[in-house]
């Protein structure tokens, strides 16, 4: 790839770098903390304010909804104002949200309840541009380790998320009104943390030769093989993943399991999808892109092979784990391949619509997870992706055959730069 150089007086000092990403993997940590509260405890409490129980998983779904709502405009506001109030704004809404959440619980109100969630949502729809910005600070042979190193920051949160959620759900007099204010403290604290200690290294002015080279629509970029395979990758393992998790733990308790176990669930797939970050990238550099993005696939196909054959306590464990992985694996690599498919002056519109789209197909898939699991039950539920893991796997071996095909002609022929 012919990567486009940085004015030298644009360019970030190494200390910068290394202090963001840590700064980033700490903000990554502290939103998967919040996250995780709710993803432990929201789909039981909605159960528990929901006024018709066929509503049950709307506020666990209304998070990713507001995402998608959110996410091409805070890559947008990002381009003007800047990442790092962008990344205050989003954890500001969380701490509100949080404080609203509280407020539903506690006065029984679901359809508070709900805007609460929503503003989680829009929390995770900048968060979710952590990794990008980290990658996009870097070289391309950096990009994948960067990310790995930002989402190594949720493995802790996955295990004491979780952990933290069972412990304050009886803090305040009403049950899990004391988590939700977790949630907002979280928010709170992110916004302090990333006002204090992130800085933009990412160019703003020009950088050489983007001049030359002049935006091509959003359509042509996402057309590319490279991010036909991104996006398959993101969005496929974003749905699969939401789509299981968010069922997982009301089909546990359906199970004659208890609440406790659905929460254990949970917190053991967090671990799942955070404790890779600290060797997907070398596992990226060792055995290549196509076998990790590859065995994402496998493991998230094991999950639903698993959950299919039992619903003992022991395989949704080891369900939900398989699931986590894979996710990561598909995640990572994903994001690695979007990061390399566009110019830095396209950056905010394609990294906006490619996180668009990946959150429209995921809030249909948080939507949908409770009705489907109400009506055809959990084993038709995981039947669902297998074909959707096949979509990837196609969409990924179409860029693999491209990739291998541009490298076989001889340089003057063709130039890899997106």
């Amino acid at each position: 790839m012919n990567a486009l150089e940085i004015d030298p007086a644009n360019r970030a000092a190494p200390p910068s770098l290394r202090r963001n990403a840590n700064v980033l993997a700490i903000a990554q940590g502290l939103f998967t903390a919040s996250i995780a509260v709710d993803l432990t405890l929201t789909g039981l409490t909605g159960y528990q304010l929901a006024p018709d129980k066929s509503l049950a998983t709307l506020p666990f779904a209304l998070i990713t909804v507001a995402a998608a709502v959110v996410t091409l405009f805070a890559s947008l506001l990002m381009q003007r104002v800047g990442r790092r109030w962008g990344f205050v704004i989003g954890a500001l809404t969380c701490g509100v949200g949080g404080l609203v959440s509280v407020w539903a619980v506690v006065h029984q109100h679901f359809w508070m309840f709900c805007l609460g969630t929503a503003g989680v949502g829009v929390f995770q729809a900048f968060a979710q541009y952590y990794r990008l910005a980290a990658a996009d600070a870097v070289q391309e042979a950096q990009k994948a380790r960067v990310i790995s190193i930002v989402m190594t920051g949720g493995v802790i949160a996955a295990i004491l998320g979780p952990a933290l959620a069972a412990w304050s759900r009886d803090l305040m007099p009403t049950v899990f009104a004391g988590s939700y204010l977790m949630v907002a403290l979280l928010g709170f604290l992110s916004a302090l943390l990333l006002g204090i200690g992130y800085r933009d290294i990412e160019p703003v002015g020009v950088l050489k030769g983007e001049a030359e080279l002049p935006q091509r629509p959003v359509r042509t970029v996402l057309r590319q093989p490279i991010s036909l395979a991104a996006l398959a990758n993101n969005a496929v393992g974003g749905v699969v993943m939401m789509f299981t998790m968010t069922a997982a733990p009301l089909a546990a308790v359906a199970a004659h399991h208890s609440i406790d176990d659905g929460a254990n669930i949970i917190q053991w797939h967090l671990v799942g999808m955070y404790a890779p970050s600290f060797f997907a990238g070398r596992l990226i550099k060792r055995f290549g892109m196509p076998a990790v993005l590859f065995a994402g696939m496998v493991l998230s196909a094991l999950c639903g092979i698993v959950a299919v054959a039992s619903t003992t306590l022991v395989s949704f464990y080891v369900a939900l784990l398989c699931l986590g992985i894979g996710w990561n694996f598909m995640y990572v690599g994903g994001t690695t391949l979007l990061a390399s498919s566009h110019r830095p002056s396209e950056r905010a519109r394609v990294q906006g619509t490619a996180e668009l789209i990946r959150y429209i197909l995921t809030a249909l898939a948080t939507l949908g997870a409770g009705p489907i699991l109400e009506r055809f039950g959990w084993i038709n539920l995981n039947l669902v992706t297998f074909p959707l893991l096949a979509l990837a796997a196609a969409m990924t071996l179409y860029w693999v055959r491209a990739d291998k095909r541009a490298k076989e002609l001889p340089a003057n022929v063709v130039s890899s730069s997106p």
